[in-house]
């Protein structure tokens, strides 16, 4: 299996990419974020990820676009269903560099947070991994969350307040 695996942040990469490892399957990674706001927030993850990946010795690629205007394109009039477009812009970029590197199957640290809506990601990682001749690889590491959070403190990795949006951001911090 020669996995990708979409990256919203290091910290959130710890416990997938360790559970990866353990049987026996080497990921790349990918990072795609345009959702993430403002700017400085979008460039620490990224920061962040590249820290993680180095010490770890993950292998990476970075998509270092900052499509912000397409994330508020997609989201506007939407933002109940904010998350449906989030995971469709990355996962479908993820799913295209998949296709590119000549994997097999595709995969996403969302999957990590009990934070996320796991059946949608599950359904859009599928649909795009099928335009891509890709196999979702659907896993629920929900249980590793907080262990990951532990080893993200352990290794004084940058960790977010919030999702990443900034819809996410206003319910962070206007409540």
């Amino acid at each position: 299996m020669k996995l990708l695996l979409h990256i919203c942040c290091g910290p959130c990469a710890t416990y997938p990419v360790s559970e990866l490892r353990h049987a026996g399957i080497e990921p790349i990674g990918y990072f795609y974020n345009p959702n993430i706001h403002p700017y400085q927030e979008f460039k620490k993850r990224l920061s962040t990820l590249k820290e993680y990946a180095e010490a770890v010795g993950l292998d990476v690629r970075y998509n270092r676009n900052y499509d912000f205007e397409e994330f508020l394109r997609s989201v506007a009039f939407h933002e109940k269903e904010r998350c449906k477009y989030c995971y469709q812009l990355r996962l479908e970029m993820a799913a295209r560099a998949a296709s590119e590197l000549g994997c097999t199957h595709l995969t996403s640290t969302l999957l990590v947070s009990p934070y996320q809506k796991h059946d949608l990601i599950q359904r859009t990682g599928e649909r795009v991994a099928q335009k891509y001749g890709l196999e979702f690889f659907y896993q629920d590491w929900r249980e590793g969350f907080r262990q990951g959070q532990d080893l993200a403190r352990e290794m004084n990795l940058y960790r977010q307040p919030y999702c990443g949006c900034i819809y996410s951001e206003a319910e962070r911090y206007c409540k």
